[in-house]
């Protein structure tokens, strides 16, 4: 269960310091921009996310390192992904709004709290309707070649 929708930084490209500046000898090259279709901007490389953990880091384990029978998951018990897709609050009264996927206001967010209630309460992923995927995380997972 995690949030996606929201840039997250990923990536930075660094330059040298002149070492006039500065005793620190790498800094971020804001010059590094792909301009506006790209996610690289003022040195940063941004990815989908949760504004925190990019959807890689988050969900790779849920779509690929606990699915069946794994050294990570040597029971074989059934896993389900749960993906929250952000929606930003409707108006200042929302707070930090009840559709967040964002790292920390994700333990807002209605559906979230819904669907762990209906763990806690004995529901399985498939009471709770299976895979919840936005992303792309399930054919990402696929393409990194790691020992299970």
């Amino acid at each position: 269960m995690y949030g996606v929708g929201i840039p997250t930084e990923r990536a930075y490209v660094y330059g040298q310091t002149p070492i006039a500046q500065c005793h620190i000898p790498f800094q971020i090259e804001t010059s590094a921009d792909e301009g506006n279709e790209c996610c690289l901007k003022n040195g940063v490389l941004t990815v989908d996310g949760d504004e925190t953990v990019p959807i890689l880091s988050a969900g790779f384990m849920c779509a690929k390192g606990w699915r069946g029978k794994t050294r990570f998951n040597p029971s074989g018990i059934k896993t389900y992904t749960r993906e929250y897709d952000h929606a930003p609050p409707a108006n200042l009264l929302e707070g930090r709004g009840t559709q967040s996927g964002a790292h920390v206001d994700i333990m807002g967010n209605f559906a979230l709290i819904e669907d762990i209630m209906r763990v806690a309460a004995g529901a399985t992923g498939k009471d709770l309707g299976g895979d919840q995927v936005h992303s792309d995380i399930f054919k990402w997972s696929e393409k990194i070649d790691l020992r299970l």
